[in-house]
């Protein structure tokens, strides 16, 4: 959702574990990639955590490393052991060589705060560019996503009745692809993953985007 975590929540998370006697899986594959100041934090790094659960990290969103299947998991050594059992009877590893290419990230953490710096500058235009067409948005804390709630309908008298209905709206009429969440409420998740090759490149898929949604008359 690109929300973020604080130090008192992991604490009642510890908490919560401890006296419910449940392990506790921190996926942290988009933990890295933060904006506006603010710092990874490890649920790890919380007093107790590691007494109750573990914590998996991806290769794939913070080194753009999407499809090579790369992550670790780490923590409270009875859980890792476990997970390692069950992994060594489903598979054989990966590829030394993706192998090697995650130790040379992992080794340049440059490459994370690069990317975090683009999305960041990319959230920025897009939530203009939203607000621009009505959209009650503001930028996340994390990851590559945007959650924005949908319109109503429209000033020409078109209703959408959920996420799905305003997503196939935007997909067929205005050719900007988003997905419908009615989990949750009615929202649509944006994305700032497109490929650009420079922040000029990046600012005309934006402006195009604005001006897609120019003359759409949104009603919330």
């Amino acid at each position: 959702t690109g929300a973020t975590a604080t130090p008192a929540f992991f604490e009642k998370v510890v908490r919560f574990a401890k006296e419910n006697d449940v392990i506790v899986v921190s996926d942290a594959a988009y933990g890295a990639l933060t904006f506006d100041g603010r710092k990874p934090l490890s649920f790890l790094a919380t007093p107790g955590a590691k007494d109750v659960g573990v914590e998996i990290h991806s290769l794939s969103k913070a080194y753009n490393m999407t499809g090579w299947r790369l992550a670790f998991v780490c923590g409270n050594e009875l859980v890792v052991k476990g997970f390692a059992a069950v992994k060594d009877n489903n598979d054989s590893g990966q590829f030394a060589a993706i192998q090697k290419a995650g130790v040379y990230c992992l080794e340049h953490p440059e490459i994370t705060e690069k990317t975090a710096a683009k999305y960041s500058r990319r959230h920025d235009m897009l939530v203009a560019a939203l607000a621009a067409a009505g959209f009650s948005v503001k930028k996340p804390g994390a990851s590559f996503y945007l959650y924005a709630r949908i319109p109503s309908g429209t000033k020409a008298g078109r209703t959408f009745a959920s996420a799905e209905d305003f997503s196939q709206y935007m997909i067929t009429e205005k050719l900007i692809s988003t997905v419908p969440w009615d989990d949750a409420g009615p929202y649509v998740r944006f994305s700032v993953t497109f490929e650009a090759a420079d922040e000029a490149e990046e600012r005309r898929i934006i402006d195009e985007i604005a001006r897609r949604l120019s003359d759409a008359g949104f009603v919330f």
